[in-house]
């Protein structure tokens, strides 16, 4: 996926030897959680984070407040899965890129990245969303996608959304009109459903013989 078209080069980084009042100034234009800056040769330093230019003396240069720079960024090369992480771990809105040879480019901003997961298959294509559970040690994708296929569903996308107590649940995306099959499926290989469908008829069967029980009890 080629992200060229997103590299933005609306804010220059500004110097070291610029006052932190530009940097407060721009921060009161702005939405962006951080603004890079670089030092005289034009070399990327970093980021400051408005929460910490905030608290500085106005009147010193940023680079006697250079030590809260945040030194992240990404490559021109790095891919945009990579992007969006690196975007979760550092909590900005604002990418540095950089080059192979450490010349920074331009930078990406947050929506724009998050606008291409939600044009991927996962999101846009219709489909069922099935969340299952079961010990770290005892799934694995190639039994999750046999499960799907076998059934004649196909796997538009998966992911581990959690991992507490050496218990994974991975989120899936499937299309499948016989999605109670595939459920059931998962059953048998002792995954937990944490969230299903109405097309859970296995559920639905367990729900219909309980109400009819406790009808049969309450003669």
């Amino acid at each position: 996926m080629n992200l060229s078209q997103y590299v933005i080069n609306d804010i220059q980084p500004l110097k070291n030897t610029d006052l932190i009042s530009d940097l407060q100034l721009l921060f009161t234009q702005l939405t962006y959680s951080h603004i890079p800056i670089k030092n005289a040769d034009d070399v990327y330093l970093g980021c400051l984070s408005e929460t910490d230019v905030h608290c500085f003396e106005s009147r010193k240069q940023i680079k006697d407040c250079a030590y809260a720079a945040e030194g992240f960024f990404v490559r021109d090369t790095t891919d945009w899965l990579d992007i969006l992480e690196a975007f979760a771990q550092n909590k900005c809105n604002i990418m540095p890129i950089l080059s192979l040879k450490n010349k920074y480019l331009g930078y990406y901003e947050l929506n724009d990245i998050i606008s291409l997961f939600n044009e991927t298959p996962f999101f846009a294509e219709a489909g069922a969303v099935l969340i299952i559970e079961k010990g770290l040690a005892d799934y694995s994708f190639s039994e999750i996608s046999q499960i799907v296929e076998s059934n004649d569903g196909k796997l538009l996308g998966a992911f581990i959304s959690k991992i507490e107590n050496d218990i994974a649940q991975i989120t899936l995306k499937i299309t499948s009109t016989g999605l109670s099959e595939i459920m059931q499926t998962f059953r048998r290989y002792s995954y937990h459903i944490i969230s299903g469908h109405e097309e859970d008829s296995y559920i639905e069967g367990l729900k219909e013989r309980s109400d009819y029980l406790n009808k049969y009890l309450n003669i």
